[in-house]
C-alpha cells in the first residue's frame, strides 16, 4: 500500500517558539490516522502545513505526491478539510453551501448536482438539504462540513478536532459517519483530537504528539499493550510506595497528585498483596481500582503527566484572543 502523506523533519517555528519539531510521518492510502495530543501540542499546526495554510520553517512534506511548499495548488485539489472553527455560511441552505464549494473547485453543474446528492446522503442530511444552516444543530453543521470536504472527491480529508464541543451522543454519531465515509469513499482521513476514546475508536494508527514532537506511533492496541499490563489506581499512605516497588509483578509506578498509577501483570493477584502489605505495616488505603490501560495511560507513561493537565499553547491562546475580538 502506497503512502499518500510523507513528511521528513517537518518543522514550524513562530518567533523562536517551535510549534512542530522535526515530525516524520508516513500515512498510507485509505488509512484512518489520528494525531493525538493536548491543546498546544502541534496538531493543528501540522495539519495547517499539510494543507498549505502554513509554510514549513524547515523540512519537507508531500501530500498525494505533491510538495506542500512548491506545488500548493495540486495539494489543495487533492484534499478536503474540516476546520476546528465553523466555516459554513449560516444564511445559505445546506445545498447552497455545497454547491458554492463545488463551484470553487470548478466542478460542472451536472457533476455538482449528482455529487451533492451523494455526499448529503452519506452524512444523513437529505431531508435538511433545503434548510438554512443557521437552523442546524452543532452536530448537523459538523456533518455538513464533512460532506462539503468530500464534494470534489479528495484523496485526503483532514478533520481538525471534528467533534470539539459536541455532546457525547452526537460525537459518537459523527464517529459512525467518519468510519462510513472512510470506507465508502476510500479516502484517507487524518484527524486531530485530544479525546482518548475518539482516537481509540476511530483510528487504525495513532501518533501521540507532545510539545511539537511525535513521542509514539502505532496502533491503539499496541500502544496500550506497551504499558505492560493492567492499571491499578491507588490512593494510599505515601509510606506504601517503597513496599510496592518490591512486588514482582509491578512493572511501573507513576505517582501523580497523590494517586499512584501502577502497571502490573496479573493485576487481580497483585491487589490482595497490596492490601496485605498495607495491613502488616499499618498503612491506610483510601481507594483502589483496576482497569485496562487506555491511551491516556500511554500518554501518562510517556510524559509523566495527564493529557488533561496540559494547558493551551501559544497558538491556542492566540486563537482564543481572535475569537473574542470577532465576537
Amino acid at each position: 500500500m502506497t503512502n499518500v502523506i510523507e513528511t521528513n523533519k517537518l518543522t514550524r517555528k513562530f518567533n523562536g517558539f517551535t510549534a512542530v519539531d522535526s515530525v516524520n510521518l508516513q500515512i498510507k492510502e485509505g488509512e484512518l490516522f489520528g494525531l493525538l495530543g493536548p491543546n498546544g501540542a502541534g496538531k493543528t499546526t501540522t495539519l495547517s502545513m499539510l494543507s498549505t495554510i502554513l509554510k514549513p520553517t524547515s523540512g519537507t512534506a508531500e501530500v498525494n505526491g505533491f510538495d506542500v511548499d512548491t506545488q500548493q495548488d495540486e495539494v489543495r485539489n487533492s484534499i478536503g478539510i474540516v476546520f476546528q472553527d465553523p466555516s459554513l455560511d449560516d444564511e445559505l441552505t445546506a445545498y447552497e453551501n455545497l454547491d458554492f464549494h463545488g463551484m470553487i473547485y470548478g466542478m460542472p453543474a451536472d457533476e455538482r448536482k449528482q455529487r451533492i446528492k451523494e455526499v448529503i446522503e452519506l452524512v444523513d442530511l437529505s431531508e435538511k438539504i433545503n434548510m438554512q444552516v443557521k437552523k442546524f444543530s452543532g452536530g448537523m453543521k459538523r456533518r455538513l462540513e464533512i460532506a462539503r470536504g468530500l464534494i470534489h472527491h479528495p484523496k485526503v480529508l483532514f478533520l481538525d478536532e471534528p467533534t470539539l464541543g459536541l455532546d457525547p451522543q452526537t460525537r459518537r454519531n459523527i464517529w459512525d459517519h467518519i468510519i462510513e465515509m472512510n470506507k465508502s469513499e476510500k479516502v484517507t482521513v487524518v484527524l486531530t483530537t485530544h479525546y482518548m476514546e475518539e482516537a481509540d475508536s476511530l483510528c487504525e494508527r495513532v501518533a501521540v504528539i507532545d510539545h511539537g514532537k511525535i513521542i509514539a506511533l502505532d496502533t491503539p492496541e499496541k500502544l496500550k499493550h506497551s504499558i505492560g499490563g493492567d492499571i491499578i489506581s491507588l490512593e494510599a499512605d505515601p509510606g506504601l510506595l517503597p513496599h510496592l516497588k518490591k512486588i514482582k509483578n509491578i512493572k511501573k509506578i507513576k505517582n501523580m497528585n497523590g494517586e499512584m498509577n501502577i502497571s502490573a501483570e496479573d493485576a487481580e493477584h497483585v491487589i490482595p498483596i497490596i492490601f496485605d502489605i498495607a495491613q502488616k505495616n499499618k498503612l491506610e488505603i483510601h481507594s483502589i481500582s483496576l482497569r485496562h490501560p487506555t491511551l491516556e495511560d500511554v500518554f501518562l507513561q510517556l510524559t509523566g503527566k495527564s493529557i488533561r493537565e496540559e494547558k493551551a499553547g501559544v497558538l491556542d491562546r492566540f486563537r482564543t484572543r481572535i475569537r473574542s475580538r470577532n465576537r
